[in-house]
């Protein structure tokens, strides 16, 4: 009769946007041919039994005869997915004795293997890879496509495996795999569109003005105008002058596109600022992120860059208001009976809509005032304040159209924007806020102090327009921004004048 062995593989599993260490014990002992997956698996992990049965007799191996258990651990976190395929195959090879190695302790292994033993890419790499080096493993095996992603971890040898008899192979030290290795620095070489400059935009040079002080100071913006004004093709050409990606920005985003599969084949690292554009049908789920087993949505899959929504007033009113509390926090947090998850969501907001429910200006417009109001009412109070400038985007003049000279392309905008980042880093040194739209009131304190004759022309504005304290905060934050542009120190009545200026256009259309 043959003797029980119990062999143990460590994997890992992703919860939220951060991984954590599964160990995947195997026991294969005697009794009638069996297999039994426990410790919480979800449909995918107990599939695996057949596809790693039917991947072990593809590849040469034996079938396992006897009972086969397989846990999980820890117990009480359920797992997701088909990335313990591989970890499960290795186990079940050392408990029934058809690899003998000493090296499982000192590897981390994920992948879903297809039926002729290949392994193929999965989800959340980039996580499980951060686990994998930080619980003091010395290397990790992932699918071949998946190598690039979990090579930009430093500190950690990433084995690429393309199929299951290659892995066993290697762990009995009958073959050798490279480690796979990037060049980091090469990946920031390019992090901005050619497609998109805006150099394209003819005209509109209040509303360029607008977008750069945006991009400066991370700012949300309304864009209000008719058809065919190019609010669209403005909004896509801001991420053309935001600043590029950090290095731990770019991981935090890679962190959030993995899990929900959106890199390409191949790809390291997203090290171009997110641009997101849902539909206005999109739910709150798609937006916010959710459904049973709570996944990253809209507003996290534009973290680190812009968040687009055109047609605002066509969204559901339920699903803006949900976003009340990650514009204001810079993340989401999402209670299902799964549990509950929070997911970073620092974007900029771009919004875009019509001044009337047919598009024409309220003095121009053919709708009644009641249906104008209706129409401006989908949007309220609150998400109006927590959005910094509120730009009209004017039709583009025949003139501007018809004339052969460029504007200033992404560039140079891009040069002026970064300075004015500078200030606000050196500035805000030893927090951790990034830019002038993220700051608090403590720091609003410190950094917006105004004159006396500043002062005034604030309270006559907050009184005129009759704004909020919200309101108030984000004028501060906007003119602190516009100072930081011209390299002023402190802020000046001219500053707050501009700044005013674009809170003033809310208040001529919704009152």
């Amino acid at each position: 009769m043959r003797g029980i062995m119990l062999a143990k593989v460590l994997s890992a599993a992703v919860n939220g946007i951060e991984a954590f260490p599964v160990e995947v014990e195997v026991n294969a002992g005697w009794g009638d041919t069996n297999i039994v997956i426990v410790g919480l698996p979800d449909a995918a992990v107990k599939e695996s039994r057949d596809r790693v049965t039917t991947a072990l007799s593809n590849s040469g191996f034996k079938f396992p005869m006897g009972r086969t258990t397989i846990n999980l651990a820890p117990a009480d976190v359920r797992k997701e997915g088909p990335s313990f395929d591989l970890p499960i195959a290795i186990g079940m090879l050392a408990a029934s004795e058809q690899i003998e190695t000493d090296q499982l302790d000192n590897f981390v292994m994920v992948g879903e293997l297809a039926l002729t033993g290949a392994v193929r890419p999965v989800k959340g790499i980039l996580s499980i890879a951060i686990c994998a080096r930080d619980s003091g493993k010395t290397g990790i095996f992932v699918p071949a496509e998946n190598a690039a992603e979990a090579a930009v971890v430093t500190g950690l040898k990433v084995f690429p495996i393309q199929n299951l008899r290659e892995a066993a192979a290697f762990l009995e030290g009958q073959a050798k795999i490279a480690p796979t290795k990037v060049d980091i620095e090469k990946m920031f070489e390019k992090t901005w569109d050619d497609e998109f400059d805006f150099a394209d935009v003819k005209g509109q040079e209040s509303v360029k003005r607008a977008l750069e002080i945006a991009a400066a100071g991370g700012h949300n913006v309304l864009l209000i105008g008719p058809p065919g004004t190019g609010k669209s093709m403005l909004a896509k050409r801001l991420s053309t002058i935001l600043p590029p990606l950090t290095l731990e920005e770019s991981l935090e985003t890679t962190k959030i596109h993995s899990i929900v599969g959106l890199l390409k084949a191949g790809q390291a690292l997203v090290t171009q600022r997110p641009f997101r554009a849902p539909h206005h049908t999109a739910s709150d789920a798609g937006l916010l992120g959710g459904n049973i087993n709570p996944t990253p949505g809209e507003i996290s899959l534009a973290h680190h860059g812009i968040l687009f929504l055109d047609e605002l007033p066509e969204f559901k009113r339920s699903v803006l208001e949900t976003m009340r509390q990650p514009l204001e926090e810079g993340h989401v947090t999402i209670s299902r009976a799964a549990g509950t998850m929070t997911f970073p969501s620092q974007f900029m907001l771009i919004a875009a809509m019509n001044p009337t429910p047919d598009g024409k200006m309220p003095g121009e417009s053919r709708s009644s005032p009641r249906e104008i109001q209706n129409y401006l009412g989908r949007i309220s109070g609150p998400l109006l304040d927590r959005i910094d400038l509120h730009v009209e985007v004017p039709a583009v003049k025949f003139r501007d159209m018809t004339e052969a000279k460029t504007g200033e392309s992404s560039a140079v905008i891009r040069e002026r924007v970064m300075c004015a980042r500078k200030r606000q880093q050196k500035r805000l040194i030893g927090t951790k806020i990034t830019c002038n739209a993220r700051m608090g009131s403590r720091e609003l304190k410190a950094y917006c102090v105004l004159d006396e004759a500043t002062k005034e022309l604030l309270q006559f504005a907050m009184t005129d327009l009759n704004l909020s304290a919200r309101a108030y905060d984000r004028i501060l934050k906007v003119a602190r921004t516009i100072a930081d542009l011209a390299a002023a120190e402190n802020i000046t009545s001219e500053h707050i004048s501009e700044a005013i200026q674009y809170r003033s256009l809310d208040r001529q259309l919704w009152t």
